[in-house]
């Protein structure tokens, strides 16, 4: 291969790589970590030990809201060990607690 060849060649690669390497992290969905949190609806325990996502997802599905606030909430209960009520539900408290 000549050197006209290889730099053209060369350019191509490397043109790709970055453009592929550019585009990669805007394309990555942000994605919950760790914790695990239980979920009640008054005294009886819906779920225990369940990740961040799982219970956030039951939550909003038991009060019927979107599912992006109840993940940030249990991310907040996770970090303070603090119990938070979302909603009632049959006259009694839904409650993310640690």
């Amino acid at each position: 291969m000549n050197i006209a060849k290889k730099a053209i060649v060369g350019g191509v690669l490397a043109g790709g790589l970055l453009f592929a390497g550019g585009m990669a992290p805007a394309n990555a969905a942000p994605v919950i970590q760790g914790g695990l949190v239980n979920v009640g609806i008054g005294d009886v325990n819906v779920l225990n030990n369940a990740h961040i996502g799982v219970a956030a997802q039951v939550v909003a599905q038991i009060c019927g809201v979107n599912v992006g606030p109840v993940a940030v909430l249990a991310t907040q209960v996770n970090r303070s060990g603090l119990p938070v009520t979302v909603c009632t539900s049959n006259n009694e408290p839904v409650t993310i607690s640690q």
